[in-house]
């Protein structure tokens, strides 16, 4: 009877390892960072529309007195579409989402929109990297806050849950 439970032992630890991992997984945290644009300004740029139907952007767009939220993505990064519906519900509040799409193509963002939706108010292409670099992204999917004069309030590294929600809309808020 003792050499079966001692078989028992190592699965039992195996399971409660997995059980903590999973629950770390899910466990909310906090993605915002401490920044070194958060408080700068918006670097000079324009980006030209990502797809047809929907402007490009600039710099200039996000100076001219409306908070935005900005979020930087791609139609091949799948965390990108596991967040499309938090983004949804923060375009269906009123708040001005707009995006950055990184080396995508229409057609791949044609697809991604009718898959996941279109929360994005204005899509800029950036093809090189070189704004998502300057705005101090280095991957996606990220998420700024941007006041209405173009200074970075907020910046959120990684895929927008569910429990980022109430930060990201109490820091929009904040800004207006």
């Amino acid at each position: 009877m003792r050499k079966r439970l001692i078989l028992w032992v190592p699965l039992a630890g195996f399971a409660i390892f997995l059980a903590v991992f999973a629950v770390s997984l899910n466990a909310p945290r906090d993605k915002a960072v401490p920044s070194g644009m958060v408080g700068q300004p918006v670097p000079d740029f324009t980006l030209a529309p990502a797809i047809a139907g929907r402007p490009g952007l600039s710099a200039a767009s996000l100076r001219q007195g409306q908070t935005h939220v900005v979020n930087v993505f791609a139609s091949w990064c799948l965390p990108c579409r596991v967040e499309a519906p938090q983004l949804d519900a923060l375009s269906r509040r009123g708040i001005p989402v707009v995006g950055i799409a990184i080396r995508d193509r229409p057609e791949d963002l044609a697809i991604f929109f009718a898959n996941y939706g279109n929360p994005f108010r204005a899509i800029g292409a950036d093809v090189d990297r070189r704004v998502q670099m300057e705005i101090g992204s280095a991957g996606v999917p990220e998420t700024f806050v941007v006041d209405g004069r173009g200074i970075i309030r907020l910046q959120h590294i990684g895929q927008i849950n569910d429990f980022d929600l109430p930060r990201i809309i109490a820091a929009y808020e904040a800004a207006r």
